[in-house]
């Protein structure tokens, strides 16, 4: 790290007769030493590589010396770091070590161009923007930005990443879908007022199969929740039959999410779904019985009491045809709570208490993985002027989320951390004070010795080092 001539000196309470004296003149230090650990985690998968044939850069090779691949393991790897602004890489270009992650072959930027440019190895906030300002029709014309990028490729991206973690085919998937809030401050295009969520807001929609992040699709706050989810699914359902041809998939997601055009498709294209459904008269009714037998049942032992139907349902006009509807009569100190959800599943696979407590009730986890990419990984960080900006930010934190969901998998398991969330992996694994030699023919990184979790990150180190060798990308 490059520092003053002169740094200033701070003077804090003494100890014991000592002056207690900090400056920042401790040499070439990083905070980030376990950041080596992304870096092999990305070597063993290719993340980055597979996201970055979703760009075209239209700058001339010969004119640049951040190659498109430098920048985007910059971009992604600062936020597997912490780093949500691009503000902050001003000061990130002169960390060597991220230089050594991102693969630079001159780490301390000594061999630049332009001599106001050397100790400086990495970009800056105003070359990093351009993957994300770049317009749809930029060309090797254009003045500036140059480096357009290709949304659908990225969702589908995505799925090829998801594909390529699993060797062996699963015999089944589930696969969630759910729409959250992403609060807007300023006036970006797209943003509208929600009423449900009482803000200015962006309504992204999410799909994950477990822990893995299958569509980030940014949208606007004033269209239906369920609004392209048909047509993602289609699109994903294609790419995952190509790759394992005989995996069933089942579709989980909220009321919100059921509507005639997602149930209807999924009837006639062999995949199953288990989605609530709104209440309303009809349903209380045909549930009444049980709402009654759950209310004597609370009365009579003071706890929680619930009785599940099995029935057929339609509604009066939307619905083209009857389907199964589970019915949840549950009483509470608060008073009645009803639920319903609607599925594809036949009783004799699966009884009315069991899909809903073990299979629909099991898709709140999907919440806590948006949670996480929203507050570890910055994917509420939308504060660009346009959609298309925005969408790549949160492209960004999806590609991000990824590297750290895999190191947790294949380097944490069975180890304290194996459910841990990416804030703390960031901060018991990454977040490691190491100093950086360089000399012709190594680099050495010096992690602090009183890091207190030493023989967890040997356990890491082993297990991420024992597939050394990255797989074949297929093709996107």
């Amino acid at each position: 790290m490059v520092t003053e001539c002169n740094p200033r000196s701070f003077e804090f309470h003494a100890l014991f007769g000592r002056d207690v004296v900090a400056r920042f003149d401790g040499g070439r230090v990083s905070s980030d030493g376990g950041g080596i650990l992304i870096r092999e985690v990305n070597e063993r998968f290719g993340f980055v590589e597979r996201f970055a044939t979703c760009f075209t850069d239209h700058r001339d090779p010969e004119a640049i010396e951040h190659p498109l691949l430098d920048l985007l393991k910059q971009r992604i790897f600062g936020l597997c770091l912490g780093y949500e602004d691009l503000i902050d890489h001003d000061t990130l270009r002169h960390d060597a070590l991220l230089a050594v992650l991102v693969g630079k072959a001159d780490p301390e930027g000594l061999g630049r161009e332009h001599p106001r440019d050397r100790g400086k190895a990495l970009a800056g906030k105003s070359t990093l923007n351009r993957l994300e300002l770049t317009p749809v029709g930029a060309d090797a014309d254009s003045r500036y930005k140059k480096i357009t990028a290709n949304l659908h490729a990225i969702q589908d991206c995505f799925v090829e990443a998801f594909l390529a973690q699993h060797p062996t085919p699963p015999q089944r998937i589930v696969l969630d879908f759910d729409a959250t809030d992403d609060p807007v401050h300023g006036h970006q295009l797209g943003r509208f007022f929600h009423g449900y969520y009482d803000a200015y807001c962006f309504l992204p929609l999410y799909c994950f199969c477990g822990d893995h992040p299958l569509l980030a699709l940014l949208r606007p706050a004033d269209i239906d929740e369920a609004a392209g989810t048909t047509k993602q699914l289609a699109r994903m359902v294609a790419r995952i039959r190509q790759a394992w041809p005989e995996v069933r998939i089942v579709v989980r997601a909220d009321s919100g999410f059921c509507r005639e055009r997602l149930l209807g498709w999924c009837d006639h294209n062999r995949v199953d779904y288990i989605i609530g459904l709104a209440k309303n008269a009809r349903l209380l009714r045909a549930l009444g019985k049980e709402l009654h037998e759950a209310k004597l049942e609370h009365e009579r032992t003071g706890q929680a009491a619930r009785v599940f139907q099995d029935f057929t349902y339609r509604t009066q006009k939307s619905w083209s045809r009857e389907r199964r509807v589970i019915g949840k009569a549950e009483h509470l100190d608060k008073g009645s709570n009803p639920r319903f959800v609607v599925t594809s599943l036949s009783a004799e696979e699966c009884d009315a208490r069991t899909l809903y407590e073990q299979e629909y009730c099991a898709r709140g986890d999907m919440e806590n993985r948006i949670k996480e990419q929203q507050l570890g990984l910055f994917a509420d960080r939308t504060s660009c002027q346009t959609l298309r900006a925005n969408q790549l930010r949160l492209a960004f934190s999806t590609v991000a989320y990824m590297m750290l969901r895999a190191l947790r998998e294949f380097g944490l398991k069975d180890t304290p951390l194996e459910a841990a969330q990416a804030d703390t992996i960031r901060l018991k694994l990454l977040k490691i004070g190491a100093v950086i030699r360089i000399s012709v023919r190594k680099v050495w990184i010096a992690l602090s010795e009183a890091y207190p979790w030493q023989e967890l990150f040997a356990r890491v180190y082993d297990r991420l080092t024992a597939w050394r060798d990255p797989p074949e990308l297929s093709p996107a």
